[in-house]
């Protein structure tokens, strides 16, 4: 199904367009009141997920969201917090996870995380249904957790305890999102990005010498430092095939979680592709809603540091409430 919601910016910010609605939550955005439990999560190649949990005293709540954070994003960020924060209150348990090298301590093994790094979601799904007590397990992502939620549930059936699964701010087409960022002033994320990108490839091959640091000053764009990095460390070859094995619109017509896609459509990331009104339209358990307004994981409610549309809607669906 597709639908345009009803989202209107407050009007201190919606003459700004995608990217103000973009930056100012990411930048100035404070979310108080967050207590994470740091848990260490081994995985069967020897190398570690790190787990920020928020969960109510005596083991009292029957469901647990599972957070998924964006590219070189972390369980600290605004938008993050701000989802961790409203669901706790609305009673889930919450487990923000870290992807590889995003916990603030560099992972063990030579790779890293990508956006279809679903083994790595798929052990935690499975440990949390071993190793914990809950009734449903839903799952939330954003951007590049987005991409990977949705590759999760379309790849292979999930385990019965996964409930629904909302999603916002998705490059569901990699390629064209990569293309996207790269030009006009979208490329001031890019940079951004591969700023933090190039000292984490250095990082790690101070620990893994075979890793080639000679290309690092000639890399431009993120599907440059795709083509060099990301793509061979694991196993896809080039750019362009990893962004063809692992673009979340490969996946969706075979997903049958209740789940919702929400990607605006001044969103500064996202190219054409990213929203797949084709593969939705008839779609019997995928939602896709591209609202006019909101940016890219921004949808600002009324003040920065309050409550956010994009966490009201998450709770809406989940809690089946529209």
């Amino acid at each position: 199904m597709n639908f345009t919601p009803t989202y209107r910016p407050p009007a201190w910010l919606r003459l700004g367009g995608g990217h103000l609605q973009t930056i100012l939550p990411a930048l100035y955005r404070k979310v108080e009141g967050i207590d994470y439990h740091r848990e260490r999560l081994w995985l069967p190649d020897e190398d570690f997920l790190d787990l920020d949990w928020l969960r109510h005293p005596a083991a009292t709540s029957p469901r647990l969201a599972i957070l998924s954070h964006g590219l070189e994003g972390d369980s600290h960020r605004p938008y993050l917090m701000g989802m961790a924060k409203h669901l706790y209150n609305c009673g889930y348990d919450v487990l923000a996870w870290n992807f590889r090298s995003c916990s603030g301590e560099m992972n063990l093994q030579k790779r890293f995380y990508h956006s279809g790094a679903t083994e790595d979601l798929r052990f935690l799904v499975n440990w949390v249904n071993e190793k914990q007590q809950y009734q449903q397990i839903d799952l939330v992502g954003f951007s590049l957790g987005g991409n990977l939620t949705l590759k999760y549930l379309g790849e292979e059936t999930p385990p019965p305890i996964i409930g629904k699964s909302v999603v916002f701010s998705v490059p569901t087409d990699l390629g064209g999102a990569s293309e996207r960022i790269s030009t006009g002033f979208s490329k001031v994320y890019s940079d951004r990005f591969m700023r933090t990108l190039t000292q984490k490839i250095r990082l790690k091959a101070a620990k893994v010498p075979e890793i080639d640091l000679a290309p690092l000053a000639l890399l431009k764009t993120l599907k440059d430092f795709d083509d060099v990095y990301t793509a061979p460390l694991h196993g896809f070859g080039t750019a362009a095939n990893y962004y063809a094995s692992c673009s979340a619109n490969r996946f969706i017509a075979d997903i049958q979680t209740p789940t919702l896609i929400v990607n605006a459509q001044n969103d500064p990331f996202l190219s054409a592709a990213c929203y797949p009104k084709h593969l939705t339209q008839k779609h019997e358990f995928v939602t896709l809603e591209t609202p006019e307004q909101g940016g890219h994981c921004g949808f600002t409610q009324t003040g920065l540091h309050d409550v956010y549309w994009s966490e009201l809607r998450c709770e809406s669906f989940l809690l089946g409430k529209n």
